[in-house]
Order: C-alpha cells, then structure tokens, then sequence
C-alpha cells in the first residue's frame, strides 16, 4: 500500500486537489472517501466531478438521494454515492453500487457499511478537519494499482 499526504487551506485548494486527482482516473476506478460528519467529503467530490465536466455547476451531495450520476466529457459516468443513511449493506445493491463499480468512476462516501463489497483496488481518500474552519489534511491510501497515479499526485501537489 502506498500513501501520499496532503492538505488544503481553503474549499478552493480542496477542489483544486480532487481536480488532479480526477484527471488521473478512468472508468472502473473507485475512490472511498473517508472522514468525520463535515470533513468535506462532498467538497471534495464536488472539485472531483466538476474537473471532469466544468458544466457540472450544481453537484449536490447525495444525502438523500444515495446516489447521484454525472456524465463527463469524454464519455464516462461518475456515480457519486453517499451510504450514510443506509440500513445494511444488501441496499448498495439495490442503488446500483455493482453496475456503477463496473462502468463508471465511483466516489462513495461513508462506505464503511458496504466494506465487504468493496473492491480491492479502491482508493482510500481519507478527510480530516485542521484547526482553521476551511482547512484539512488528506491521506491518499493505494494499492499497487494505484503506485504511479499516488506519485503523479504527489508530483502536482
């Protein structure tokens, strides 16, 4: 497992972040985000799905919902997913968690619920909260799927 640390100061370096990122991803990629109740999950998946479709102005969170698909502009989805709300984990299913893994880049947050359903190759983005009101540290955690993209990450931020 590889991890490259990172942090922002402001939801604009946040986005800033997701945008590069996102830029690296491609379809069947899954991204687990990971932090407390406010950490900026949904900051951060904003920056993410905006970076692959600046058309994209009003990306919601998925709260209630569940889910939330977004085309981008070379032709793939991105399937936004927040499982906090979910019961038990046979519901991932029913909101389309095995259709999205397989044909679309997938950010899900909260996935403690459905770890067992998770793909090992995914992305661990874990979110902490700093000491100003806007500010966070990041922990990008990898397979060795993930190696190259972890260190051109680490090269852009």
């Amino acid at each position: 497992m590889s991890a490259v640390k990172a942090s922002s100061g402001d939801i604009s370096s946040t986005h800033r972040l997701a945008a590069t990122l996102a830029r690296q991803c491609r379809r069947g990629d899954c991204i687990l985000l990971r932090g407390d109740l406010g950490a900026g999950k949904t900051t951060f998946a904003r920056g993410f799905i905006q970076a692959l479709n600046p058309a994209h102005d009003e990306v919601v969170s998925p709260t209630f919902t569940l889910v939330q698909t977004y085309p981008t502009q070379d032709g793939n989805t991105i399937w936004h997913f927040d499982l906090y709300r979910l019961k038990n984990s046979a519901e991932a299913v029913e909101i389309g968690l095995d259709e999205a893994l397989r044909h679309g880049i997938t950010l899900i947050e909260w996935p403690e619920i459905i770890q067992s359903q998770l793909p090992e190759d995914a992305l661990d983005v874990t979110i902490e909260m700093g000491s100003q009101p806007d500010q966070r540290r990041f922990i990008f955690t990898g397979p060795s799927a993930w190696q190259a993209r972890l260190d051109k990450l680490k090269e852009n931020i």
